[in-house]
């Protein structure tokens, strides 16, 4: 295994708490390569509190030196793609050229209700996410851009300054789907699926490849990762405590039971046992690694991200 190719990254998963920039700065303290930010505008209704993506990773960026920032995942079905180009061109430049672009369409459960405030069609999102890509991509590089399509009309449109990542920030496609897997192989700079068993998670890939290599694409540059829930503890009994009530019990489904789904789900145990199944998806091919902590509170969240500095991060970096 070449351990220096792999990267860790943490996701700011840790509800009732808006301290992105302090939460950075821990993680760039203790070692982390990247932090994370999702979003939603209306998650459910009543919703769950929520952030959005690029705002937060700005904060995220502003109140740090090195470590990169990744939207994780930023909705753009729910954007105009003009807009969306200007936002992630924006946070790119004022971060230094630091930004990872995670996007996706969110087919989480319940989030309908926020295409639906917006007044998009959640049976659109998918195509409309493909012309988003394909007409941002040469907002970025070109000038004097005029688009007719499905979903966007617009004429001559030139957005300066350019980001300082050329030509665009590295763009991580999510999703569970068919469809999101073919967006990655032939749009993408990288894979970023969340709530896979490992054998998903390597199905997906091969999927990938078969896409990639039907469409006449080279993916020697592709950068493959994974938003991975992970319950980490010194007591392998606490830590599937844990992973059971924030992962089992609200994927559990009538053929499997929440322990089950939170052991299929989440990385959990100990260091020894997170260290074990880490090693299991990067023999599979993963090489960057967004790990979603499970924790009760900001405090006991912080505690196991020092866990993790310190007695996961060095087995890969020695």
């Amino acid at each position: 295994m070449k351990k220096q190719t792999i990267s860790f990254g943490c996701s700011f998963s840790v509800s009732g708490s808006w301290d992105v920039a302090e939460f950075a700065r821990r993680a760039e303290e203790l070692g982390f390569d990247r932090i994370s930010v999702g979003e939603h505008v209306m998650d459910g209704n009543p919703p769950n509190p929520t952030l959005l993506s690029l705002a937060a990773v700005a904060a995220a960026a502003g109140a740090t030196r090195s470590i990169r920032v990744m939207t994780g995942i930023v909705i753009a079905p729910l954007y105009h793609p003009i807009l969306l180009t200007k936002l992630v061109t924006t946070v790119d430049l004022v971060s230094g050229g630091r930004l990872d672009f995670g996007i996706g369409i969110s087919g989480q459960r319940g989030t309908r209700i926020e295409y639906e405030a917006l007044g998009i069609s959640p049976n659109s999102r998918g195509r409309r996410l493909n012309e988003m890509l394909a007409v941002m991509k040469r907002i970025w590089s070109e000038e004097n851009v005029t688009h007719s399509g499905e979903f966007f009309n617009f004429k001559d449109v030139t957005l300066l300054p350019r980001p300082l990542q050329q030509p665009y920030p590295p763009i991580w496609i999510a999703g569970r789907s068919e469809e999101a897997m073919d967006r990655a192989a032939t749009m993408g700079d990288g894979w970023y699926p969340y709530l896979f068993t490992l054998r998903r998670l390597k199905s997906s890939m091969e999927r990938i490849r078969q896409y990639a290599a039907e469409s006449g694409r080279d993916l020697g540059e592709f950068r493959w990762g994974v938003l991975q829930p992970v319950a980490i503890d010194q007591d392998r009994n606490l830590a599937m405590n844990l992973a059971v009530e924030k992962i089992g019990r609200r994927y559990a489904t009538s053929e499997q039971d929440p322990a089950g789904i939170a052991g299929a789900l989440s990385i959990v145990g100990t260091a020894s046992d997170c260290i074990e199944a880490i090693e299991a998806r990067v023999d599979a091919g993963v090489r960057v690694f967004d790990l979603a902590l499970l924790a009760n509170d900001k405090a006991d969240f912080y505690r196991r991200m020092e866990i993790v500095a310190r007695d996961v991060l060095p087995y890969f970096r020695s």
